[in-house]
């Protein structure tokens, strides 16, 4: 089973010892977007976080994110 984008972004937040708060500044600095670590947590916990959001969490993790045909199972 693949990982949500939830585990994912927890995955990386731990790989670059960041945390869901400071995630969350850098967000609000670059995107001029208002989030707190409730509405931050809120929208993984949905699963209502838009793909830009995704592309720019990536972003500013050091992290970008590549799209791989998968083989056809037989």
């Amino acid at each position: 089973m693949k990982l949500k984008v939830r585990e994912q972004i927890k995955t990386l937040l731990s790989q670059e010892a960041k945390t869901q708060k400071d995630l969350v500044k850098i967000l609000t600095d670059i995107s001029g977007k208002k989030y707190t670590p409730t509405s931050f947590a809120q929208k993984l916990s949905r699963g209502t976080m838009t793909y830009n959001e995704v592309l720019l969490i990536a972003e500013i993790l050091g992290y970008k994110i590549k799209f791989e045909k998968e083989e056809q199972h037989k």
